[in-house]
């Protein structure tokens, strides 16, 4: 089965609209989900009885997603190709007490999420997202896509070294949007939502709810050969996978898997996956073995079936920025539109060694996709993925891969345009194996 012009620009085109109906990590899931039902997946509820019947399956909960796809004539011990990646981006998240303010200004009271760069969120039009729970213990999707809060800079005449000694910002004093005049008054931020939503306040008993910058995603330069757009760290990964997996499904009736293609997107990667939608919890597992016993498999199966496994954890990476050359390894040099990266580091903070780099090798020759590596300045502290994650809690040989881009963690980041669909096309030949 050729790989090498499965996707094109075109697949760029279909991330921007993903991206920006992809606010919050609900309602990239939610989109993920959409897309595979009309790839003829259906969903499964974690807690009814599974069949283990050939298809395309996947499972919600929360901001995570896991989907399958199970050829005809699969045996139980078949092993599983699985793309990891998650939803959560660094960002902004409403507190339970969201009414706060002063001088005559109404705010929002939020936290940080994850390691936001938090300059990018300054003087800024923001939305809100995310989802609230109501009494009887459904959820509902809330996008108020539209300017509605803003973070304000301090007037240089009020701070007269800030071009000189640096921005310098208080997580709690600095970072609380305005979002109108007046008193605050208690309630009014859920009253508003609820508005939005089209349900009464009073039965909103939660909310997970998040700024989102609404200035949507676009070409940049010249020849248009980049693109700029929030939450690539790591919707991309997830856009990418998404539309693999569905490729992959919808061509398998004509040349038969020789794995089992898995999708798992995971939310709380950004502080530390220790949820129970995070990669550090038993969801991953839980489904690879149900899938297992469904279709009849024993323990040995699953052993047998993990054993064969190999997870590609797609996470974006850094290319090496003009601006700070000497903050990357003096000879690796990912760039913008070279194909997938491979991140390497010997301490494991990134799962890949010289087996797993084969795959991946082996992968974008199928698709005739180029490929660079990445590694770490000796000098500077290596970020981590999913991917040592899955390796030592399934004992999953894993790989970790992605996209080079720049401004990570921005509320806003930069990447190469071609860079989208030549990971997907990567990621349908290691499906395909």
């Amino acid at each position: 089965m050729s790989t090498s012009a499965r996707f094109d620009r075109g697949h760029t085109d279909d991330l921007i609209s993903f991206l920006t109906a992809s606010p919050s990590p609900y309602h990239a899931v939610a989109n993920a989900a959409e897309r595979l039902e009309k790839a003829g997946f259906r969903q499964l509820r974690e807690t009814d009885a599974w069949d283990g019947s050939a298809g395309g399956r996947f499972v919600l909960r929360g901001g995570a997603i896991i989907a399958w796809f199970v050829p005809e004539g699969a045996d139980p011990h078949t092993p599983f190709r699985i793309i990891g990646a998650h939803t959560d981006s660094p960002n902004l998240r409403v507190k339970p007490l969201p009414d706060t303010g002063s001088y005559g200004w109404r705010q929002i009271a939020v936290e940080i999420y994850g390691g936001t760069l938090l300059n990018t969120w300054l003087d800024r039009d923001l939305g809100l997202a995310g989802r609230i729970t109501l009494r009887d213990g459904s959820h509902r999707l809330v996008n108020v896509d539209r300017a509605l809060l803003r973070v304000p800079q301090l007037a240089v005449h009020l701070d007269r070294s800030v071009n000189t000694d640096g921005l310098k910002l208080d997580r709690q004093r600095h970072m609380q949007p305005i979002w109108g005049l007046g008193d605050p008054q208690e309630g009014d931020l859920i009253r508003f939502v609820a508005q939005e939503a089209g349900v009464d306040a009073t039965d909103i008993t939660g909310w997970d709810l998040m700024p989102h910058a609404i200035e949507p995603p676009s070409y940049l330069g010249r020849d248009r050969e980049l693109l700029a757009g929030p939450r690539m760290d790591n919707l991309l990964s997830v856009h990418a996978g998404t539309a693999a997996l569905a490729a992959v499904a919808t061509s398998a009736a004509a040349e038969p898997l020789p794995y089992i293609p898995v999708l798992a997107a995971f939310d709380h990667e950004e502080n530390g996956s220790q949820s129970d939608t995070g990669a550090d919890g038993p969801l991953l597992g839980t489904v690879l073995e149900r899938s297992v016993l469904a279709r009849g498999g024993t323990y040995e199966d699953r052993a047998r079936a993990f054993a064969g496994t190999v997870c590609l954890s797609s996470d974006t990476g850094h290319a090496v920025h003009p601006n700070y050359s000497d903050r990357h390894d003096p000879t690796h040099h990912p760039r913008a539109n070279g194909g997938p990266i491979l991140k390497v580091n010997v301490n494991m903070r990134y799962a890949t060694d010289g087996s797993g780099r084969a795959v991946f090798a082996a992968a974008c020759e199928k698709a005739g996709v180029p490929w660079q590596s990445f590694v770490s300045n000796n000098s500077m502290p290596c970020g981590t993925t999913i991917g040592p994650i899955t390796a030592a809690r399934h004992g999953i040989q894993t790989v970790d891969i992605g996209v080079a881009i720049l401004s990570m963690h921005s509320a806003r980041e930069l990447c190469g345009a071609d860079d989208p669909y030549l990971l997907a096309n990567a990621l349908v030949a290691f499906l395909e194996g």
